[in-house]
């Protein structure tokens, strides 16, 4: 619960910062303290989720809180159609509008500890482990589901976080359509959510992820082939609803298959092996981008999304969630 907070109470004077400045090295500090408050919470909130519910309906739980996430994160994506708009009637510019709307944003933000505050006081999670229960060497099958989402993160890298610019650089399209295509995507995520929890009570978990994540990564290919931005927009679309389709199927297995102690250390861990090859592998689609290769990033991207849907499926498809 402290950690949750504290990821929290934190977001809203990251969130000021960005509208404060423009200044290189202070937005390298934003995007790592920010970096920083979201794994406090992730970490923290998968494992509360799981404490508060049992085997039956965990994944109902993880796809609910799913949905709200991507839904009102959509509303964030599509802001930016409103600030044209914004700028003629008030005659601002777009920077102030921006930072403007990042200020309301962090006001907005406040209310999340405050609410989770009144609704857990003094909910019981996790059991603090013990010396001799913490070890690690008995959390085999944290370590290899990590190991598959973090091809995951590192393949989603080379494109996902740069699909603004590849639209940019590839089409000429810029934040005012790309910004509400990105709303759209996550609206479309959580709404797809909905049928998370269905699809993995018919063909089980394992199965329903797999599914999911290989017909995704068969339109990521197509996304690389795509003519103009309109169909692109749709590739893109049909991509990201199936492959958000399977998280919190994920969330709710990896929780099942962990010991109650250990959920919040297992759900730091995925959390981090995901976004350090996601990080990295940014880096290098940028790069590309920016020498003018295209298509290379998704081609890269599909190939490591294929390798841990394949491995998924060989290391878990006999596991069952037990706690």
């Amino acid at each position: 619960m402290p950690i949750l907070l504290a990821g929290l109470v934190g977001l809203p004077p990251v969130l000021l910062l960005f509208a404060a400045t423009t200044e290189v090295p202070l937005l390298v500090l934003g995007g790592v303290l920010a970096g920083l408050v979201e794994g406090m919470f992730l970490s923290s909130w998968n494992a509360a989720i799981a404490d508060l519910t049992t085997p039956e309906n965990r994944e109902a739980a993880f796809s609910f809180s799913f949905i709200l996430s991507n839904v009102t994160m959509g509303f964030g994506f599509a802001l930016p159609v409103f600030f044209p708009s914004i700028q003629a009637a008030t005659g601002l510019d777009s920077a102030t509008v921006h930072r403007a709307m990042l200020v309301v944003v962090a006001g907005l933000s406040v209310l999340s500890p405050i609410g989770i505050q009144r609704i857990l006081p003094g909910r019981a999670t996790s059991p603090p482990p013990s010396r001799e229960r913490s070890r690690l060497v008995d959390m085999g099958p944290l370590w290899k589901f990590t190991a598959m989402n973090a091809l995951i993160g590192l393949g989603a890298g080379f494109i996902i976080p740069l699909i603004p610019t590849w639209l940019f650089l590839k089409f000429g399209v810029p934040d005012t359509y790309s910004g509400p295509l990105l709303g759209l995507a996550s609206l479309t995520i959580g709404f797809a959510a909905i049928g998370s929890a269905p699809l993995s009570r018919r063909v089980g978990p394992i199965r329903a992820i797999v599914l999911t994540q290989a017909v995704a990564t068969v339109f990521m290919v197509a996304l690389a082939f795509s003519p103009t931005a309109l169909v692109a927009g749709g590739v893109y679309l049909v991509r990201a609803t199936l492959m958000n389709m399977a998280s919190p199927i994920l969330d709710a297995f990896l929780m099942g298959i962990i010991r109650p102690d250990q959920r919040g250390l297992a759900s730091a861990v995925n959390s981090l092996f995901w976004r350090l090859p996601n990080s990295a592998s940014t880096v290098v689609g940028g790069v590309l981008l920016a020498t003018g290769d295209y298509s290379l990033p998704i081609f890269l991207a599909a190939g490591f999304y294929a390798v841990s849907v394949t491995g998924m499926y060989a290391l878990f498809r006999k596991v069952r969630p037990t706690t």
